[in-house]
């Protein structure tokens, strides 16, 4: 901030302050330039994601091999084969096609007939796309002579009543499209390069009448989800095409989950035009428990009608990583020792039952959250408002009661890291769809990429699930729609 032209006519307190007042203004841009440096440049997470750890190492690889390759050409002479490691030997169930490679002639130039003495062996792992297969369904024409009656099978139920895909090619295009994250344009030229070019207009209409048949089911796992006391919201912002505007505009993708600690595993995803508090209001209804989310605006009016509100610990921590990772702030540091500490205590009750995960936070958590509070508020004086210190500080005591919830019920998390982790994928493809095409196909997505993503927490292969689910679906009663959700999901059922 500029210095006033008389600073020689001020006294000592009022110098101090205006100090006081400067650096936290220089504190409050230097954090601020840090860390959209670090969004432009560096990690935007505390730590890697399994994903991203992968993605680091194939990287890295892939450089250490190019510096090898490049210094190999360099010498003089080549490396000595001690110092290359020996590969694995490919899996020996994998199918092998021989190709042999002889010379033009075995005469030697002086006459003779030269012999066979050995070989030298190289595999190379070779990968073919998709081929495409037909399955011939015949049903045979059995006729009475005598009476001229005929007999014959009845037709399969089928999930596109006369359509010509399998169950196993329809689920390969919902798999391609909501969890690989291939627009279909793409699979049209996929499935192209396999001989059996399927038009884009084709498999649009297959994954429309998909979604209109998986609903219930989705429907079925929102019921389920909705009677358990705990659940997680978050949600991540989504571009959704105005055909009207000939542009985009900013839509949601809202994610609910079964609390972390449940038996059941299942999220369910909701497709909505805005961050308004209205839709997750009319997701819920009248549901009324304790929801796990962040400090958004738009849960409030839940709380207000009753949900109990707890607050995601790693939120609070995450102002003071950032602050830290800016400019390596002493008491971000200290107040990061004592998240580290709560955390610590958690990995350590992760698998108690619920009473026993509560009264251990209350002996072990609650002193150091009391004495937390305590630092907080000591901290907060020290600091002048408006810097990053301050609103570091001041989310955490704004939030104390919903931050320190789950102290008084081992159902409870800590934090909301559960659902984030299961809309990630999510963030993660909208890189590939560049936006939805409309309300309803947002809503389609929603609706599949909940079974997907609920199908992957159970532990089962998607695509499985799916071809099964789809195989099954035209003759599985009504009544009996919840043996295919999930967490009950079995590929051979009695």
């Amino acid at each position: 901030m500029p210095l006033p032209a008389h600073l020689d006519q001020l006294n000592a307190d009022e110098l101090r302050c205006l100090l006081i007042e400067s650096q936290a203004k220089i504190d409050k841009l230097t954090y601020e330039l840090a860390y959209y440096k670090r969004q432009r440049y560096g990690v935007k997470a505390e730590h890697l994601s399994a994903e991203q750890a992968q993605l680091f190492e194939e990287t890295t690889a892939a450089d250490l091999a190019a510096i090898g390759e490049e210094l190999e050409r360099l010498c003089s002479s080549p490396a000595k084969e001690k110092d290359h490691p020996k590969r694995k030997p490919l899996p020996a169930e994998l199918p092998r096609t021989e190709i042999h490679h002889e010379p033009e002639t075995t005469t030697c130039a002086c006459g003779c007939q030269m012999k066979r003495i050995g070989e030298d062996i190289a595999e190379k792992l070779d990968y073919t796309p998709g081929t495409f297969t037909v399955e011939r369904h015949i049903r045979g024409k059995w006729a009475c002579t005598q009476c001229e009656t005929l007999v014959q099978a009845p037709v399969p139920a089928h999930v596109i009543d006369k359509g010509i895909p399998t169950t196993g090619l329809l689920a390969q295009v919902l798999i391609a499209k909501y969890l690989d994250h291939l627009p279909l344009y793409r699979q049209e030229g996929i499935f192209g390069r396999a001989g059996l070019p399927l038009p884009q207009s084709t498999l649009a209409q297959w994954v429309g009448q998909m979604g209109v048949a998986l609903q219930p089911l989705v429907d079925a796992l929102k019921d389920e989800m909705l009677a358990h006391p705990v659940l997680h919201a978050d949600e991540t912002p989504v571009a959704m095409l105005d055909p009207g505007a000939g542009k985009t505009h900013r839509a949601y993708l809202w994610s609910y989950s079964i609390g972390a600690f449940e038996p059941i595993k299942a999220v369910v995803y909701d497709f909505a035009e805005s961050r308004a508090g209205k839709h997750a209001q009319n997701f819920l209804g009248k549901w009324r428990g304790t929801l796990v989310c962040d400090d958004y605006s738009g849960y409030k009016a839940l709380i207000a009608e009753g949900v109990t509100e707890a607050g995601c610990m790693a939120h609070a921590r995450r102002k003071f990583f950032d602050l830290h990772a800016g400019h390596q702030s002493q008491i971000a540091g200290e107040a990061l020792a004592y998240f580290q500490k709560l955390y610590a205590i958690e990995r350590e009750v992760a698998e108690l039952e619920h009473d026993d995960r509560r009264r251990l936070r209350q002996e072990q958590a609650k002193p150091i959250l009391d004495e937390f509070e305590t630092w907080l508020k000591g901290r907060r004086q020290q600091v002048p408002n408006g810097s990053a210190t301050a609103k570091a500080i001041d989310y955490s005591l704004r939030r104390w009661t919903a931050l320190t919830h789950y102290l008084h019920d081992g159902q409870v998390p800590i934090d909301n890291n559960w659902v984030e982790n299961r809309i990630r994928p999510i963030a993660t493809g909208r890189k590939n769809w560049l936006f939805a095409g409309s309300l309803r196909a947002g809503q389609r997505a929603a609706a599949i990429m909940s079974l997907i993503q609920s199908a992957k927490l159970n532990g089962h292969d998607p695509f499985a699930y799916l071809k099964d689910v789809l195989s099954r679906l035209p003759t599985q009663p009504f009544s009996k729609i919840a043996e295919l959700l999930p967490h009950r999901w079995q590929s051979n059922p009695s």
